[in-house]
């Protein structure tokens, strides 16, 4: 699952939300001259599913009170599954079935979108304004290497299964007071200012959503395709490099049907985290490797 959050997709967030509206109304567009009496794809939240687009506009654009011109009005949320991911959900429940499945957890992550920030008043999407919007397909841009090398052309659509969900979301919550800026890196001075400016984790943001996605629809997620495991390939130290990757080799070696134990521990535990009150979900770096006459260990349990 890749969740990524930004300024906007067409030009900035600093102005009117039309912009931005009117390019991800562009499959509609497409269809429609291809055959008029198709349903188009409606904007959604957490209480339609059939907004319009001026509804978006409006919404968006006049929930800026006390906003200078120089401030962001909105932010972009990308929530784009993986191709596995996709299958998943189509083999479970059809093509439309997996449409609105997909909807459903994009209202899921914005409430923990909302859940994030800390914030009084701000305890889940119901305090947000926002409109989010499924696309079945992505396009080449001037930054992709099949364009740069002329392979594939500007505005060309990207092959394989595409299918994400973009969301609007206002910088003012719902009751256009509060600021919430999920950009914002700041974590105040001590715990009773962070909470006041709305320190936004995204780090924590991004497992929440993961953890959202497997429990919803009950998906078995491999270690190599987690947040926790790219994270700290593209992140990580030399050393919790190599723990994900040894956390892999358990999981194989579980999936193998070999199951070893640690010490009397079945592997199952030790993997998950069940024994000696280990989260590898919540903390990225669990295990420390120790050695002794050449043996491996991980918390004092020889492997």
């Amino acid at each position: 699952m890749h969740i990524n959050i930004t300024k906007s997709e067409a030009g900035n967030n600093k102005g009117s939300s039309s912009q931005l509206v009117t390019y991800l109304e562009k499959e509609n567009k497409v269809a429609e001259k291809i055959n008029k009496e198709k349903q188009p794809e409606y904007w959604f939240n957490q209480e339609r599913a059939n907004i319009q687009p001026y509804e978006v506009r409006q919404g968006i654009d006049n929930n800026i009170a006390k906003l200078s011109k120089d401030d962001a009005k909105f932010f972009l949320v990308n929530i784009s599954p993986s191709s596995k991911e996709l299958l998943f959900l189509k083999e479970k429940f059809g093509k439309a079935g997996a449409k609105e499945q997909l909807k459903n957890y994009a209202n899921k992550v914005m409430d923990a979108y909302a859940k994030n920030f800390k914030r009084n008043g701000i305890t889940s999407n119901q305090a947000l304004v926002y409109f989010a919007k499924l696309e079945n397909n992505r396009y080449y841009t001037y930054k992709d290497l099949e364009v740069r090398k002329g392979v594939a052309k500007k505005g060309d659509t990207k092959p394989g299964d595409q299918m994400h969900v973009q969301v609007i979301v206002s910088r003012k919550d719902a009751s256009n007071s509060i600021k919430l800026s999920p950009l914002n890196n700041s974590k105040g001075s001590n715990a009773a200012h962070s909470h006041k400016v709305g320190q936004f984790d995204r780090v924590a943001f991004k497992q929440a959503t993961e953890s959202i996605f497997d429990s919803l629809f009950n998906y078995d997620r491999e270690i190599k395709e987690s947040f926790q495991y790219a994270n700290a390939m593209k992140n990580g130290s030399y050393e919790q490099k190599k723990e994900v990757k040894e956390l892999q080799r358990i999981e194989q070696v579980f999936k193998s049907g070999n199951q070893q134990s640690y010490h009397g521990k079945d592997i199952f535990d030790v993997l998950l985290g069940t024994d000696q009150g280990v989260n590898i979900t919540a903390d990225p770096n669990p295990f420390k490797r120790k050695k002794k006459k050449k043996q491996g260990y991980y918390q004092g349990v020889r492997i």
